[in-house]
């Protein structure tokens, strides 16, 4: 005797049919079934349920266990509630009902929409899945337009990361948790200080910091896991990236392309929405900001794991603008460390040898950081009046520059305008064949295009160059951060270092000379009196002036 098909009860219920109350809740959808299978004297009967699953796609564990049966050929007879329980994609519904369990002689009954397959076909079917569809869809607008509502207004639209908790006191306020915040600044300390994510979570594992979901566990009284420390290096990822540690509220990061498709698309920069200071800040902007720009430098590996170049991606060749890539010698422990123009390759590149080693050019920025920051503390108004009056004079060409080419720009862009209706009148007239009023008016259409652009770039650059006083304000935070320097670290150089242009060398009196420029963050190279020439290395590893 072959075994007895299973006649399959499904239930489902998901956020979407709250508004439909308690008479589609599971208990309610159980006991219905159950008496109209018991009535009807169906043999071994076994219920499946999906809680808190929409029905626009299959993807449900309980439904994938019960096509699974069906594959197998041991399910005979398939209930449900009504047709929008078994799904709201009517192209998926109808695959199923109208393909699939014929052919694999399985009954199907949605009891209150009076549909069973038994009694031959009931053509309403088809509509009412159309329908269904219809309602996801609908209810899929409704609920996108609250969350967008409620994005726009500068308020959260998703649960606070780690961090951060709810504020009990205020609903949608996030507020700093102790416990976790200090990790979350560590982090980020972590790569100033020259770690990668992959670093970063070995080190977290080492001091036994639970992970998110590890906490999360121990505060709801739950098993904690196998591992509650084992950071990954997309754990580390996740908590750089997100900007609100800096205090604001980011929205509509990311966006689905379907009401159907729960995969989620990162959303472009312009339509994200940032409303800044919405609750305390466990990192700075200044911080989080200088995180990402290293975090896009790639270091290169090298021999000796302990050694890693401090200033990796940071080096520039004055001549072909390539990177200096970092070399070391195992057998040298560090002497020999050394940056090479990446296009030097040995002599058969297109560039020569640009060549510092590591331990010249510490102590060269070591003693230029110092110098720079005594000379600011001497005297910060004077050295606020210098710095402004260097960064005008030096941009007051190149904003002059950008006007003049942005009124060109402007200029053009008018005329095009005229040009247009006149070639438009010539082929409306007869007096311009049809071909070479498209060629024209594709020329002058990209014509149009590339203005356009270049005239919100300048705008933008000319915006950015007159904004001078917020970088000010984040250099003398940084000065006044390291008022005693023993020694050069990996979180100082990335904090205050933004590139270092390398020259080639040359003979001069018998010793061999380099001139290096230190463009610094916030207030790019300083150009003031004590500053006014570049930093030179000498064979003796002395800091001087040139002649």
């Amino acid at each position: 005797m072959g075994q007895q098909l299973i006649t399959a009860l499904y239930c489902r219920l998901s956020n979407e049919d709250d508004l439909d109350g308690e008479s589609n809740s599971i208990q309610n959808q159980r006991t219905l079934l159950m008496k109209y299978a018991t009535e009807q004297g169906f043999p071994n009967i076994r219920v499946f349920v999906d809680d808190g699953y929409t029905g626009t796609n299959f993807n449900r564990p309980a439904m994938q266990e019960l096509l699974s049966l069906v594959s197998e050929g041991k399910v005979g007879i398939i209930i449900v509630k009504d047709m929008s329980r078994f799904g709201r994609d009517y192209l998926q519904v109808g695959r199923y009902t109208e393909l699939e369990f014929p052919d694999n002689d399985i009954r199907f009954i949605a009891v209150n929409d009076g549909v069973d397959s038994a009694r031959g076909d009931n053509d309403f079917t088809p509509v009412r899945n159309l329908f269904n569809d219809f309602y996801a869809k609908d209810t899929s607008r409704k609920v996108r337009s609250i969350v967008k509502a409620k994005g726009t207004s500068g308020k959260h639209i998703g649960r606070p990361p780690y961090g951060y908790l709810d504020d009990p006191e205020q609903k949608g306020h996030w507020i700093v948790d102790e416990e976790t915040a200090p990790v979350v600044k560590r982090i980020f300390d972590l790569v100033l200080e020259g770690k990668g994510p992959e670093s970063i979570a070995r080190i977290l594992e080492a001091d036994h910091v639970s992970t998110a979901h590890a906490l999360y566990l121990k505060r709801h009284g739950k098993p904690l896991p196998d591992h509650p420390y084992r950071w990954t290096d997309s754990s580390v990822t996740g908590i750089l990236n997100r900007k609100e540690y800096t205090g604001c509220t980011c929205n509509f990061k990311t966006f689905s392309k379907s009401y159907k498709l729960k995969k989620r698309q990162p959303n472009k920069e312009e339509n994200i929405s940032v409303f800044p200071d919405t609750q305390e800040a466990i990192v700075s902007l200044e911080q989080w900001e200088r995180v990402q720009e290293l975090r896009k430098i790639k270091h290169r590996p090298v021999r000796r794991e302990a050694q890693k170049g401090f200033f990796s991606g940071l080096i520039f060749c004055a001549d072909c603008g390539s990177k200096l890539h970092f070399c070391s010698r195992q057998e040298s422990e560090g002497k020999q460390d050394r940056y090479v123009c990446s296009e030097y390759k040995s002599g058969r590149g297109d560039c020569t040898a640009h060549y510092i080693r590591e331990n010249v050019l510490r102590s060269l920025v070591l003693e230029r950081i110092r110098t720079l920051t005594a000379y600011v503390r001497e005297d910060v108004e004077r050295f606020e009046e210098e710095w402004l009056q260097c960064r005008r004079q030096s941009q007051e060409k190149s904003i002059r520059q950008d006007r003049k080419k942005l009124a060109q720009a402007k200029k053009r862009l008018a005329e095009l305008d005229k040009l247009e209706r006149r070639v438009y009148e010539d082929y409306a007239l007869g007096d311009l064949p049809k071909e070479r009023y498209q060629r024209l008016s594709a020329d002058y259409e990209s014509e149009r295009e590339s203005l356009t652009n270049e005239i919100a770039r300048l705008e933008n650059l000319i915006v950015s160059q007159e904004e001078v006083s917020d970088n000010y304000d984040r250099f003398m935070a940084l000065v006044n951060k390291y008022v005693d320097i023993p020694e050069l670290t990996q979180a100082m150089v990335s904090e205050f270092i933004q590139k270092i242009i390398v020259y080639a060398p040359f003979d001069s009196d018998g010793h061999h000379v380099q001139h290096i420029e230190i463009i610094f963050n916030f207030v790019g190279e300083i150009n003031i009196p004590m500053f006014n020439d570049p930093v030179t290395a000498t064979s003796s590893t002395k800091e001087k002036k040139p002649a």
